[in-house]
């Protein structure tokens, strides 16, 4: 009687699971058939933990941009000084700019701010770093500065009026304190080149500071040059009393930071222009993308290479099982049943590579941090290195798209290598497949 299972039966399900299972003595390819295994499975595996990595990575880094520095940056277009020559860009009327920017919908902060590079010393150590005059208020609105799991000291201090204590409060990054080695207490003097006018010139400013906090944005070029003064302090001591730098404005959408950009330009009025963060990251962001894109396609070829294998395994298969291919034949099977059981044969191999891959590159990007410190204890220096990376860490965050992209074109790739040597296996002659048996 002939047998004319349905597409895809139980029979033909259980015909290609055992020419899976075939030892080499009944003519099955299981050495094939694991190489094929173990190859989709790395595939997927790097895969699903770059697409981590780099989703991880980006995140990262935006929310140290996001966290400590400004949505959007307004400053004057500059004024030229007829006697002297000079472009005079500081903004006199900074409060009331300020306060036209806070009434833009969307706008959450728009915060004057003093900004000058200057040098630090404590004893006989120096460092550059970056001088921002803020207000107590406007601190705490930067998340990754105002974050109390990694500072040391009160943000409170800050505001703390030298008059009454004594105490000429500033805050530093954990970067500028590592390398001048002080902490919260200690006392840094900060000196201004361009500090004094006299008859005989521009004389050096300066002042002596006591640390009250310490910040770490994250960040490693953040935290290694950055410090705050207290708004009115830092105005006083760059000479800059009733004027401010520059406005700090944060918003609710930091993505949709383009859209609004002409509503704050017109809402801080004439002769001002705007930075926005996607302006001073664009190139890292671009090349970020392009890296992606690039390291993307690299390992989907490393895929198609796990899946040719099993096209290699099943050409194996069909060889070693042309005799039973002509029995299921000359019993009735056709051409269809005997390609799926075949094409069944490729996709089971898929399949389940695919499902280990992919759970072995989700618990890579869940231990991401133990698998490093395991790494770590096994070499004199730390893999990860902030100096060089700029993050103090290599972050892994699991997307669901990114999961089912990389699942996709894994199954994708299976399928598709598996149906030639399917087909071969369908169109074999019975007579000749039984001739020489």
């Amino acid at each position: 009687m002939a047998v004319q299972p349905k597409p895809f039966s139980a029979f033909e399900t259980m015909i290609a699971w055992r020419y899976l299972r075939a030892k080499r003595a009944e003519g099955g390819v299981s050495v094939m058939t694991w190489i094929s295994l173990i190859g989709i499975t790395l595939a997927v595996f790097a895969l699903i933990a770059t697409l981590a990595v780099r989703a991880g990575f980006r995140a990262e880094f935006v929310d140290t941009i996001l966290g400590s520095n400004a949505h959007v940056t307004v400053y004057n277009a500059g004024t030229v000084d007829q006697q002297t020559g000079r472009i005079d860009r500081q903004i006199t009327d900074y409060e009331a700019m300020a306060e036209r920017l806070r009434e833009v919908e969307g706008v959450t902060r728009a915060a004057p701010l003093i900004k000058n590079q200057v040098l630090a010393t404590v004893g006989d150590r120096n460092a550059g770093v970056e001088v921002r005059g803020i207000t107590l208020e406007d601190l705490k609105g930067l998340p990754r500065i105002a974050d109390p799991e990694t500072a040391q000291g009160s943000i409170e201090d800050f505001a703390q009026d030298a008059a009454e204590t004594g105490v000429f409060p500033i805050a530093i990054g954990s970067g500028v304190a590592s390398t001048l080695g002080i902490g919260v207490g200690d006392k840094i003097r900060v000196i201004n080149p361009t500090g004094n006018r006299t008859a005989l010139g521009i004389s050096p400013r300066v002042n002596a500071y006591d640390v009250v906090y310490v910040f770490s944005a994250g960040r490693y070029d953040i935290d290694r040059v950055r410090v705050y003064l207290p708004f009115e302090e830092a105005q006083s001591f760059f000479n800059s009393e009733g004027k401010a730098d520059e406005i700090e404005v944060m918003i609710e959408e930091p993505e949709r930071v383009n859209d609004m950009a002409l509503e704050l330009l017109n809402a801080a009025g004439e002769n001002t222009q705007i930075w926005t963060w996607r302006d001073s990251s664009s190139g890292f962001l671009r090349a970020l993308e392009v890296e992606d894109n690039v390291m993307f396609i690299i390992l989907s070829i490393l895929v198609l290479i796990a899946a040719m294998n099993i096209t290699s395994g099943l050409i194996m298969l069909v060889k070693n099982k042309g005799r039973d291919i002509g029995i299921l034949r000359t019993m009735g099977l056709t051409e269809g049943s005997v390609l799926r059981v075949f094409f069944m044969c490729g996709a089971f191999i898929g399949i389940i590579g695919t499902v280990m891959g992919t759970v072995l590159g989700c618990l890579f990007a869940i231990y991401i941090d133990q698998i490093f410190a395991i790494l770590d204890s096994f070499s004199d220096q730390p893999i990860w290195t902030p100096d060089t990376r700029g993050i103090y860490f290599l972050p892994a965050k699991l997307e669901f798209w990114d999961v089912m992209s990389a699942v996709g074109l894994s199954l994708f790739l299976s399928f598709v290598v598996t149906i030639f040597p399917a087909r071969r296996a369908a169109r074999m002659n019975p007579v000749e497949a039984l001739r020489y048996e």
